[in-house]
């Protein structure tokens, strides 16, 4: 029985189905994103979503989505499924869907009548094409079938408008049409595996729209262009194929070329399947190395997301080589930045002051992967790099104090992941010394001493980096632990954040912790009360008079609530490892059970995937991108972590 499979029922009750989704990706930047049951509800889905580099670094959406019609004895059943104004949907084709299965490729079932049809859908990687493979599998009767596309051509966080600057014009190319509505786009191109007729018959399809877009308090209505529509004949058994790509192609590699595609693809039968073939689905390829997207569907590469969703994405699922090439380009963007003061192209967000602490952080997992010596030798220079820019103070924003400590200026720009802002200004202004800061601080200068411990030649430096370490540990146990027993947020001259915040488990979680096994345990008991969920981590206490625990309302009230409550998955894995190391072995019962709470996304939300964030209060409903790397990263690691001690324990045992 498939692990991601959807029955009758469920699909054609719309209060269920519709807040499913489902994405693909090509893993160079493009994308398929809409409801399971085919139904666009927010402005960023869509059937052929690409970037265009010519015109900006955005998503853009070509094809919106294309609606299938069954015709028998000159009856047509049409498959589609929009939303209009007045909460109208038509043409309702969810009613004759009989079942969605996502194991190895979304794969949809309708039945009309006495006909049977299924409909699969292929990415194609590193390609702007996607192919759609219909097969017609009962029929009494000769069948046709029709197919209308839904045409965009704009950026995928705008919205299409009826409007006299359009080109209607479409051109005839092998088994189909090119166009191109805008000048700058590129041509559109629709084909078929067979001949096919093309009908002219362009209109504007008006006033869609977008239930989830409505609900955040943005602009929600939609036209879009149909220019006509195709139509072929199709006989029981036989398989037609449909390609849409921004390039032509040979209609007669169109079924090679999806069966090849087939091969490469994790089949989703499990919870660790689904979290591994989401993962996959971040990667970036590009002419410039290769990167990891912070998530889907609007967001791109950003530094701290990419360093904390890398371990998980790669190492935890096996992807040794892949971890290599995307550290490999971080770690040459990061130095031309700190060097030359050059942002990076494709990674934003590179001049934070807390990217080489994560970028210790992630090769220290990669440490763990591949052991001391193969480290050492690979990223050992680098990491020394990175801690001497640090103790120079050559990195941005980032002050090496004379008690050891590091301090940052986070008044008028958010310098941490807490990074919501009004007007420019953070809404939690976090200055001075900010306790995760210091905690990858202490961290990285332990690491790095383990790196040489045994380099004969380095041990000079070793006593120096443990001098410098002890006097940032007892600074930081002065400084953050206060008398109730957890860690301050941030301390800020005579100001001491009192909010209890997640980042204090990302502090007791590291491979270093600057506290003991006591002071952790406290810490951790603490968390544990206040802010863990089944969905992760809170990201502010709920005795907090600034709690919110739903991310929803208008943009400034959701801006609002960002970082006031709604809990993170990737922070359970910092959870986790804190609480082994309090426990030992005897705590792996408990974090198996909390990884249930995880695996129970896998069919809500974006299927087989992690929300970027959870109500803090149940039902724990998920909000923001629908798919998010460093959650499903860090749910990957903690998977991964639970499955080696395991094993452990099973040799102990024995």
């Amino acid at each position: 029985m498939s692990y991601l499979k959807f029955d009758k029922n469920l699909m054609i009750n719309l209060e269920q189905s519709l807040p499913k989704e489902m994405l693909r990706t090509n893993k160079s930047g493009a994308y398929h994103c809409t409801t399971i049951v085919g139904c666009n509800t927010r402005k960023q889905h869509g059937l052929l979503v690409i970037p265009i580099p010519e015109m900006d670094d955005k998503a853009h959406i070509l094809l919106s989505s294309l609606d299938e019609t069954v015709i028998q004895h000159g009856a047509p059943f049409n498959l589609g499924l929009h939303q209009y104004a007045g909460d109208v949907f038509a043409p309702n084709g969810h009613k004759y869907i009989r079942e969605f299965n996502c194991e190895t490729v979304p794969t949809m079932t309708y039945r009309v009548g006495g006909v049977v049809l299924t409909k699969e859908k292929v990415f194609i990687s590193h390609e702007n094409r996607i192919l759609i493979k219909y097969t017609l599998v009962e029929a009494h009767s000769e069948t046709t079938l029709q197919f209308r596309p839904f045409l965009a051509f704009r950026n995928a966080n705008d919205l299409c408008v009826e409007n006299d600057v359009i080109n209607k014009s479409v051109r005839p190319v092998d088994n189909g049409i090119a166009t191109c509505l805008y000048e700058g786009y590129p041509e559109l191109f629709m084909q078929f595996n067979k001949e096919v007729r093309w009908v002219n018959d362009g209109h504007w399809n008006k006033n869609l729209i977008y239930y989830k877009d409505r609900d955040r308090g943005i602009p929600y209505t939609e036209d879009l262009w149909v220019p006509g529509y195709f139509e072929l004949p199709i006989r029981k058994g036989e398989s037609i194929i449909f390609s849409a790509s921004t390039f032509p192609t040979d209609p007669e590699t169109f079924e090679s070329t999806y069966e090849a595609e087939l091969i490469s693809r994790t089949p989703r039968t499990s919870f660790y399947n689904c979290l591994k073939n989401s993962a996959k689905q971040f990667y970036l390829k590009q002419p410039g190395g290769m990167y990891i997207m912070a998530g889907y569907p609007w967001y791109n590469v950003r530094g701290r997301d990419e360093l904390i969703a890398l371990p998980g994405c790669t190492l935890a699922i096996d992807h040794l080589a892949d971890f290599e090439a995307m550290m490999d380009t971080f770690l040459a963007a990061l130095r031309r930045y700190i060097d030359d003061g050059v942002t990076d192209k494709v990674i934003t967000d590179i001049n934070l002051p807390d990217i080489p602490l994560w970028t210790i952080w992630a090769i220290q997992q990669y440490r763990r992967s591949r052991g001391i010596s193969a480290c050492r030798e690979k990223y050992g220079e680098a990491v020394e790099q990175l801690v001497e820019d640090i103790r120079n103070n050559r990195v941005n924003n980032l002050s090496l104090n004379d008690n050891g400590l590091l301090s940052s200026n986070g008044t008028d720009r958010p310098v941490s992941w807490l990074s919501a802002s009004l007007g420019g200004k953070p809404i939690i202004p976090r200055s001075g010394y900010i306790v995760e800061f210091n905690a990858l601080w202490y961290n990285a200068l332990k690491f790095l001493q383990s790196i040489y411990a045994d380099v004969p030649e380095k041990q000079a430096y070793v006593s120096d980096l443990a001098a410098l370490s002890d006097k940032v540990k007892d600074s930081f146990v002065s400084v953050f632990l206060n008398d109730f027993g957890y860690l301050y947020d941030y301390v800020n001259g005579a100001y001491t954040d009192l909010e209890v915040r997640p980042n204090m488990v990302i502090a007791i979680g590291l491979e270093y912790s600057p506290l003991d096994r006591r002071q952790r345990k406290k810490v951790l008991d603490l968390a544990t009360r206040e802010l863990l969920t089944p969905k992760g981590i809170r990201s502010l206490s709920p005795k907090s008079y600034a709690y919110t625990p739903v991310y929803v309302g208008s943009p400034e009230q959701r801006e609002r609530a960002v970082h006031q409550g709604p809990a993170r998955p990737w922070l359970f894995g910092f959870y986790a490892d804190a609480y082994i190391k309090v426990f030992g072995l005897s705590g792996l019962g408990f974090i198996e059970r909390m990884l249930i709470g995880y695996e129970d996304e896998m069919t809500e939300g974006c299927i087989g995937s992690l929300s970027e964030m959870y109500d803090a209060n149940p039902p724990y409903t998920g909000r923001g991108a629908v798919s998010t790397a460093k959650n499903v990263g860090e749910i990957l690691r903690t998977i991964k972590n639970v499955i080696e001690l395991n094993k452990l324990q099973t040799s102990q045992d024995d």
